[in-house]
């Protein structure tokens, strides 16, 4: 059992160095906690918490294969870590374009509009910073 203790602290620790951005996990923890514990145990403190590969590096790889798969819902609180942990609006605008050459135009769109929405929320939060 200890094992699985510091596999989920490690996961806590990972998905706050994201951010905490992951919405899906979240709701897991209020409608599912045994399979929120896994997400955060396995996923981040067994799989995303693996070396040779960095944490960036992890985070643009999970982006790619979403918006490849179709999975049009699955980004945004991927682009909101990317931007947390320092990928550019470049850099993930520059994914976007190569992913979709790779698996479709409609796979672009989808991405695009995701990643507008992160943007315009960013842009709200920040205006609610400034007044």
């Amino acid at each position: 059992m200890a094992k699985k203790d510091e596999q989920f602290k490690r996961g806590l620790k990972l998905r706050a160095r994201l951010g905490g951005f992951q919405n899906s996990a979240e709701a897991q923890k209020v409608l599912f906690p045994d399979l929120y514990k896994m997400t955060v145990g396995h996923l981040f403190g067994s799989v995303w918490s693996r070396p040779h590969l960095s944490l960036r590096d992890r985070n643009l790889i999970t982006i790619a294969v979403n918006m490849a798969l179709g999975r049009h819902t699955g980004n945004i609180g991927h682009f909101r870590s990317a931007k947390h942990i320092g990928v550019s609006k470049e850099e993930i605008l520059e994914l976007i374009m190569h992913v979709g050459m790779y698996a479709g135009w409609g796979t672009m769109g989808g991405a695009l509009r995701q990643y507008s929405q992160v943007l315009e929320e960013e842009a709200v939060a920040e205006k609610k910073k400034k007044k």
